[in-house]
């Protein structure tokens, strides 16, 4: 019981050392403030907005897809005429790109007209025969069509008139699968802007 008695008054005590005592406060005054609402502002209103005037409407003639527009004064030479500059195919031999003798002046020609007609543009169309890989046949194509586009900027014509593309094997004139076929599809095909 004691010890009861001494944990009691232990208790009082620490509770008694934690309270603390309410202070008094004093209310805060609180004055009245009068505000004063502005004067009504008068309402502007816009003036009116004017009545649109009706433009004279032109009449525009649909433009012309490019690869139909004509390039001014002979924007390409007329197919199926006599000498050089009428054909538009240039044969490679099997397996190589280099342009033969025979087929140089064709080269040699397109390249001159196209130096003489400044705005004319050409697409110089390398292809292939069957034979061959498709990776080989495209990349065969390609070096047949820088080969006929740098004999043709060698002539007159400029690099910038001149397109060059690889069909490989996926184009091709003749669908045989013998040396007669083979030898139309191995070929560089020169197509102008406009025809």
């Amino acid at each position: 019981m004691r010890n009861n008695l001494i944990l009691t008054a232990l208790a009082t005590a620490v509770l008694a050392a934690c309270s603390s005592t309410p202070t008094k406060t004093e209310p805060v005054k609180v004055e009245e403030v009068k505000v004063q609402t502005p004067a009504p502002v008068a309402k502007v209103t816009p003036p009116p907005v004017p009545a649109p005037v009706a433009a004279p409407v032109e009449k525009i003639a649909p433009a012309k897809p490019l690869d139909e527009a004509k390039v001014e004064n002979g924007g390409f030479p007329p197919k199926g005429v006599a000498g050089a500059l009428g054909q538009r195919t240039i044969y490679y031999a099997f397996d190589t790109f280099s342009v033969s003798d025979e087929y140089k002046p064709v080269a040699e020609a397109h390249g001159g007209f196209l130096g003489k007609h400044a705005k004319a543009k050409a697409t110089v169309q390398g292809n292939c025969d069957e034979r061959g890989s498709r990776e080989y046949n495209l990349a065969l194509g390609m070096r047949r069509a820088e080969a006929a586009k740098s004999l043709m900027t060698l002539s007159g014509a400029s690099a910038e008139q001149i397109e060059a593309v690889s069909f490989g094997k996926e184009k091709p004139v003749d669908a045989g699968h013998d040396d007669a076929a083979w030898a139309k599809n191995r070929r560089v095909d020169i197509v102008y802007q406009g025809e």
